[in-house]
């Protein structure tokens, strides 16, 4: 299971844009707790913990331990805004969780033995990958790290779907109602024919030596009929 994170936070009393705009100045970003039946705190969060933990990959997936003033949460993030040019955060939602919180959330897929796949190793096949993440539904607490295939014996035309993959104990997959593929083992893309340049150039010789005698037979009969009259 992932480890927790820790994020230290202050409260701000101010809302809407021009609000925003001053915690951003300021080097921090404005973000929300909400849930468990109470109401929501309005906090603010340096920008480079939040990039720090955004880019580990630790926000949307793992519990944070939030101190605001002195005051102790247990979070998980459940949305941060991004800037749609310079992609640097804007806002961040905070869910107060507890040991009975369940969530829907997505875990990346990790493909594992790719050189014990003969689809791969001795065929030249392709791992094609349908999902990346699976979303599943768990504990807030119990989020698993990661969802693993094994590619092992697997040969080109195998689909991998989510009978592969061993959850753990509480943890389902969010689409319950069907299997789902995952990856397939490809036959490798066929090799586009050169062209033979050789070739080529040769037929536009001829083609371009046929072109200048008829031209010079035409100046001919034209010159012969210029005579007569």
């Amino acid at each position: 299971m992932a480890k927790s994170f820790e994020l230290s936070a202050d409260k701000r009393e101010e809302a809407g844009k021009g609000a925003a705009r001053a915690v951003r100045r300021e080097g921090r970003i404005p973000a929300v707790i909400y849930g468990g039946n109470e109401d929501p705190v309005k906090i603010s969060l340096l920008e480079k913990d939040v990039i720090r933990e955004y880019h580990n990959g630790n926000i949307l997936t793992t519990i944070c331990d939030m101190d605001v003033a002195g005051t102790k949460f247990k979070l998980l993030g459940r949305d941060v805004q991004l800037h749609p040019v310079t992609d640097r955060p804007l806002h961040a939602d905070f869910l107060r969780v507890t040991d009975k919180t369940r969530i829907n959330v997505s875990v990346p897929v990790t493909f594992i033995n790719e050189d014990k796949a003969p689809g791969l190793v001795d065929e030249g096949g392709i791992l094609a990958i349908v999902r990346h993440d699976v979303e599943v539904v768990c504990r807030a607490v119990a989020i698993p790290d990661e969802l693993i295939i094994d590619l092992e014996g697997a040969t080109i035309g195998d689909t991998l779907d989510s009978t592969k993959i061993k959850l753990e104990d509480g943890v389902k997959f969010a689409i319950s109602d069907r299997d789902f593929a995952i990856a397939n083992i490809a036959a490798p893309k066929a090799e586009e024919p050169e062209e033979d340049e050789e070739g080529l150039e040769g037929e536009e010789g001829e083609a371009a030596e046929a072109g200048e005698g008829e031209k010079a037979e035409g100046e001919g009969e034209e010159k012969a009929e210029g005579g007569d009259e």
